[in-house]
C-alpha cells in the first residue's frame, strides 16, 4: 500500500536551526544526518498528492519553559531569531505551525500546555488536517523524545493513523533510555515505526 495520497499528511516536527545545527543552543545529535531522508519524503509526498506541514518552536524571549525563568530547557527557538528558522537545507513545501508562542510548553505540533495551569490548547494542526480530508499522518523530524512522540501521540489520540518514520527522527537522550521508552510509548499508542524509501530496517 502506497504510503502517500490525497488522503494523507506528512508532519516534519521542529527541524529548526536551535535544534539541528551543531552550535543551536539544543542540537539534538543526528539531526543533521536526518534532513536529507525528509527532504526526500517531502517531496515524495508532495508528488503523490499528499498535505505536507511543518511544525516550530516558536518561544517569547521570558518563559516559564526556559531554565532561566524557572523550567528546564536553555533558550531555544525565540520567535523571529535565527535559532527558530528551519535548518537551512530543509526543502519546505507546506505551511508551518507555530507552537509555544505565548509563553506555553510546545510539545505537541496540536497540543500546547500552560506550564503553570496545566491547561491546553489546540494550536491549529488538526484544523489544517481536517480541511485537508487527511486520514493518515506520517510523522518525521525532532526530538523523538519530546516534540516528536507528543506530535504522533496527539495524532493517534484524534484518531488518526499514524507512521513514524524512525530513520527520519533523532532523540534527546536527557536519560539514556528516553528514546527507547518514547517509541515504545508510540508502539503502544498503535503508530507504525516505519523507515523512509530506500532505506532499510
Amino acid at each position: 500500500m502506497e504510503r502517500y495520497d490525497a488522503t494523507a499528511a506528512l508532519i516534519i516536527v521542529d527541524v529548526q536551526n536551535d535544534f539541528a545545527v551543531p552550535k543551536g543552543s539544543l542540537f539534538v545529535k543526528g539531526a543533521e544526518q536526518i534532513i536529507p531522508l525528509v527532504n526526500s519524503e517531502a517531496r515524495r509526498a508532495e508528488e503523490a498528492g499528499a498535505f505536507v506541514v511543518y511544525t516550530q518552536d516558536w518561544h517569547p524571549e521570558s518563559t516559564p519553559h526556559f531554565a532561566k525563568d524557572g523550567g528546564i530547557w536553555p533558550v531555544h527557538c525565540v520567535a523571529g531569531t535565527w535559532g527558530a528558522d528551519f535548518h537551512p537545507e530543509l526543502v519546505v513545501v507546506g505551511p508551518s505551525v507555530k507552537k509555544g508562542s505565548n509563553g506555553e510548553d510546545g510539545y505537541s505540533g496540536f497540543t500546547m500546555r500552560d506550564p503553570e495551569t496545566g491547561e491546553t490548547t489546540p494550536t491549529e494542526l488538526e484544523g489544517l488536517l481536517r480541511e485537508h480530508g487527511v486520514r493518515k499522518v506520517v510523522v518525521a523530524g525532532l526530538a523523538t523524545d519530546y516534540c516528536l512522540s507528543a506530535t504522533a501521540l496527539d495524532a493517534r489520540r484524534l484518531g488518526f493513523e499514524t507512521e513514524v518514520l524512525q530513520d527520519a527522527i533523532a532523540a534527546v537522550n536527557l536519560q539514556p533510555e528516553d528514546e527507547a521508552k518514547a517509541k515504545a510509548a508510540m508502539q503502544a499508542a498503535g503508530c507504525v515505526m516505519g523507515y523512509c524509501f530506500g532505506t532499510l530496517p
